[in-house]
């Protein structure tokens, strides 16, 4: 049972809702922009409409992936497998050749699920970060670092600290040219224009 609930898991997350939303505008959100399938992406070529769309499933699936492992009694080490295996899914989607997201969104969904108080925390903390700066990424990394340590002050379990870490080690691996540019003052803002085709 634990192996199946794990493949669903995956699944759940590779399950692409920004490609599928993106095709109704008759866009190939792959060969535009970032060529991400995630919100941010969708936000910059398509509006904010069906970025909201895709944050919102995003965030479901990765929820809904550990609620599942819950709900057949899992225990805690396959509930971090569930959480961390939605999130892998959306970043190497096997629906779209092991290629995918950046998983922050999905991610949330998880901790939503694992420990509202401090998935909520992160979230605002995160949509904080993102609105001072005006960068994403910015929010996004330093969300996922703040997961971890708010879990470790609040004294929660010992898997929900790992669960954490994996997220955010996930989170920092996909934002790596992001941090690039950040460094070098390149990074592109919240509310840039339209982004052109690669």
């Amino acid at each position: 049972m634990e192996i199946l609930v794990l493949l669903l898991s995956y699944l759940l997350g590779s399950i692409p809702i920004g490609l599928w939303i993106a095709r109704l505008y008759n866009i190939d959100i792959t060969k535009v922009g970032s060529g991400n399938i995630g919100a941010t992406n969708i936000q910059r070529n398509i509006g904010w409409g069906p970025a909201l769309v895709v944050l919102a499933f995003d965030i479901f699936k990765g929820g809904l992936a550990l609620y599942i492992g819950r709900q057949f009694g899992l225990t805690d080490f396959y509930l971090a497998a569930c959480a961390l295996l939605a999130v892998l899914g959306h970043n190497y989607s096997l629906f779209l050749k092991f290629k995918g997201g950046k998983g922050v969104a999905t991610s949330i969904g998880t901790l939503l699920v694992m420990n509202p108080l401090i998935g909520l925390g992160t979230a605002i903390l995160a949509v904080g970060i993102m609105y001072l700066t005006r960068f994403v990424s910015a929010g996004s990394m330093m969300g996922g670092i703040a997961a971890v340590m708010l879990l470790i002050y609040h004294g929660d379990p010992l898997w929900q600290i790992v669960t954490a870490s994996g997220l955010a080690l996930l989170i920092l691996w996909t934002h790596r040219d992001n941090f690039k540019r950040l460094q070098s003052g390149t990074e592109r803002r919240i509310g840039t224009p339209k982004d052109t085709p690669k």
